[in-house]
């Protein structure tokens, strides 16, 4: 009876050292991944031109880049500035009327004294408000350049992704989250004639 308890507590114990250096090994392994994942992440894929980019809430399709006086909006400034305006398709696939954010479009590497851009409707000429759900809109992204800088041949642009959560932790209710980026497109940048003479 004895041997029999000391046989069963030697395989319990046994047992529980197996079990613990397979959690320990697991736990190794695991943290090993995640540094290397973070020491080497995966490159961010680079999109053609007219190639459909999903960011999740968004599908966007760049055509062109240009720069020159356009304006922001249909008011033209006072004084001479110098805009950089990248033209793109836009679908908002959520099922609720949105703005486009901020951080769907920024130029990389970011240049100092760059602000965010300014987000206007091709067909009319302003400022965009809510896109509709499913609703491809024709959109001009437009950065003011800073003048002491000049405006570049080429610009490279890194796209936002973002996630739907149904619960977030915060407040438990669903939104869209801004994710890592999805994509990088370059674009030759074109001068209208007025840019190009300066």
């Amino acid at each position: 009876m004895a041997d029999e308890r000391r046989a069963t507590l030697r395989q319990r114990l046994l047992a529980i050292l197996v079990t613990g250096i397979g959690a320990a090994t697991a736990s190794a392994v695991s943290f090993a991944m995640a540094v290397y994942e973070a020491a080497n992440p995966e490159p961010v894929p680079v999109a053609a031109i007219g190639e459909t980019i999903d960011t999740g809430r968004w599908t966007v399709v760049f055509h062109e880049a240009r720069v020159g006086a356009v304006p922001s909006s249909a008011v033209a400034p006072p004084e001479r500035k110098t805009f950089l305006a990248v033209e793109f398709e836009l679908e908002n696939r959520s099922a609720a009327s949105s703005p486009v954010s901020s951080n769907l479009i920024a130029i990389d590497p970011s240049a100092p004294g760059l602000q965010e851009p300014a987000f206007r409707l091709v067909r009319d000429e302003w400022l965009a408000s809510a896109l509709n759900p499913g609703m491809r809109e024709r959109m001009i992204a437009v950065w003011e350049w800073p003048e002491e800088r000049s405006p570049p041949q080429e610009v490279r642009l890194v796209v936002g992704g973002q996630t739907y959560k149904r619960r977030d932790n915060l407040y438990g209710a669903s939104n869209w989250f801004d994710g890592d980026p999805v994509a990088v497109v370059e674009l030759p940048v074109t001068r209208d004639d007025a840019e190009a003479a300066r």
